[in-house]
């Protein structure tokens, strides 16, 4: 017992030890960005620069994420933008592997610049770009963190994201873009293993149990979900590792172990039990409450969701009378929001998890006037137009590979009066444009948003169209 103990205090002490070096190593790249010339020390005019405290809020995309090793006490402060000047330099000591975070080095006003920039171009002699909306605090954002679990060459637990381009796992503490409660919740879970004699599991043997850890965590509910994907059934010490985790994080509300059997590069398999909880939980939008599960779609940036979902609606010139058709409706959000605006909204999604929420959301937000189906849109709005019914407005939320030409000419056919494409792929957005540009709609505008500051590409767009007469042209 006395040498558990030993080995115990000596790991916390190399524990502690290390952080002190991470933190030093934070401490120096922050003092060489204020020493260096230009803009890094001070403005060109002389005026002392800005620099805004940024409050670590809590709140990836699996392989968007960029990590940076901070202590608690730093972490509460935040991490002041403006620091990040465009030297080159990343304080993200894992970004070149990761590849989540392709602009962590540039201050956050450059980064929109460039994005507004490459929607400017991809959209050019389509319709005009509105000025990207930010956010005032682009830090730990994502409330969906999704680690992968592996093992070093000493049998060691890691967990972390996959290095770019491979299956290696790149191990991950904590992370500038995520929630820091999930990422906390993580390093827990890594940390309980070795006592529970918990294997991670290995790709190549196909031995080992803990595949993956997913977070999600309720901006608006404080609600925190931890899904547990292994590759058995069985679960050793099942209770006792339940005891331990909640223990350490009384915040955790519902707890998931999910199956995945498969050799699949796929996260989740398609069994599930709920080990504590309901298996679910619910967060506030727009002043709705949605139910959501594992496999359920949620925008991971609830900030930037917010406005954006508002817009969407705003841009539809709802009056009250519109019969609305919300087109890959996932856990129906956009609908439940705009319900209140139209006649009568039905939401179309192929995945029957997400459905099923909906289903409950809509009666949780007593939506008398929405219904949802699960079939594919295009085909449910050919079937409408062939038994007399009209469809006014459309809301479309197509996944990053964009919608379908049959989908757009069914919307095109059907000729509703407004189209509201709230798109999270720039060039499949300016690729299926350029089709309803073809077929009797023109684009009014588009307005970019940045969902995933200190990423590349990621910008999420809503494009509003307006029918001119089928057959014709924009000019």
């Amino acid at each position: 017992m006395a040498g558990k103990k030993t080995a115990k205090n000596g790991e916390n002490q190399k524990k502690d030890r290390l952080e002190r070096e991470l933190d030093q190593w934070i401490a120096d790249f922050y003092r060489k960005q204020d020493a260096a010339p230009g803009e890094g020390g001070r403005k060109k005019n002389g005026e002392n620069e800005k620099r805004s405290r940024q409050k670590a809020d809590a709140g990836k995309k699996g392989g968007e994420r960029s990590t940076v090793p901070e202590k608690k006490e730093r972490r509460k402060e935040g991490v002041p933008a403006e620091r990040r000047k465009n030297t080159g330099k990343n304080p993200c000591p894992v970004s070149n592997r990761c590849g989540g975070c392709q602009l962590l080095h540039l201050p956050y006003s450059a980064q929109l610049q460039q994005k507004q920039k490459m929607m400017e171009e991809l959209l050019k002699g389509i319709c005009r770009v509105y000025p990207i909306t930010g956010m005032e605090n682009p830090w730990h954002y994502r409330n969906k963190v999704h680690a992968v679990f592996d093992h070093d060459r000493k049998g060691n637990p890691i967990s972390g994201v996959y290095e770019a381009g491979s299956h290696r796992v790149v191990p991950v503490e904590k992370c500038l873009i995520e929630n820091e409660k999930a990422d906390e919740i993580i390093g827990t879970i890594r940390g309980m293993l070795k006592s529970f004699k918990i294997r991670t599991y290995d790709e190549d043997t196909g031995m080992g149990l803990l595949r993956h850890v997913l977070v999600r965590c309720g901006f608006s509910s404080g609600q925190i979900m931890v899904v547990l994907v292994t590759a058995s059934p069985l679960f050793p010490s099942k209770k006792n590792f339940l005891r331990v985790l909640l223990d350490k994080h009384p915040e955790i509300t519902t707890v998931v172990q999910n199956i995945n059997d498969k050799d699949t590069s796929m996260v989740l398999g398609e069994r599930e039990q709920v080990l504590y909880g309901k298996g679910y939980i619910e967060d506030q939008l727009c002043g709705c409450t949605f139910r959501i599960s594992s496999r359920s779609f949620y925008q991971v940036n609830p900030v930037q969701t917010e406005k954006l979902y508002r817009k969407a609606v705003e841009e539809a010139g709802l009056t009250g009378r519109e019969t609305v058709l919300d087109a890959y409706c996932g856990i129906g959000t956009i609908g439940i929001i705009a319900a209140p605006k139209a006649r009568r909204v039905i939401g179309v999604e192929l995945n029957p998890d997400a459905v099923r929420d909906a289903v409950i959301n809509g009666r949780t937000n007593r939506r008398s006037n929405i219904e949802f189906y699960c079939q594919d849109a295009g085909m449910f709005m050919q079937e409408m137009r062939s038994a007399g019914e009209n469809i006014d407005a459309v809301f479309m939320d197509p996944p990053r590979s964009g919608s379908t030409p049959e989908f757009i000419r069914a919307v095109c056919e059907s000729g509703p009066r407004r189209v509201v494409y709230i798109s999270c792929g720039p060039q499949t957005l300016a690729r299926d444009l350029r089709l309803f540009t073809g077929s009797g709609y023109r684009v009014l505008g588009a307005w970019p948003f940045d969902m995933f500051p200190g990423t590349e590409e990621h910008v999420e767009t809503i494009a509003v169209l307006e029918r001119i007469g089928k057959g014709k042209k924009a000019e």
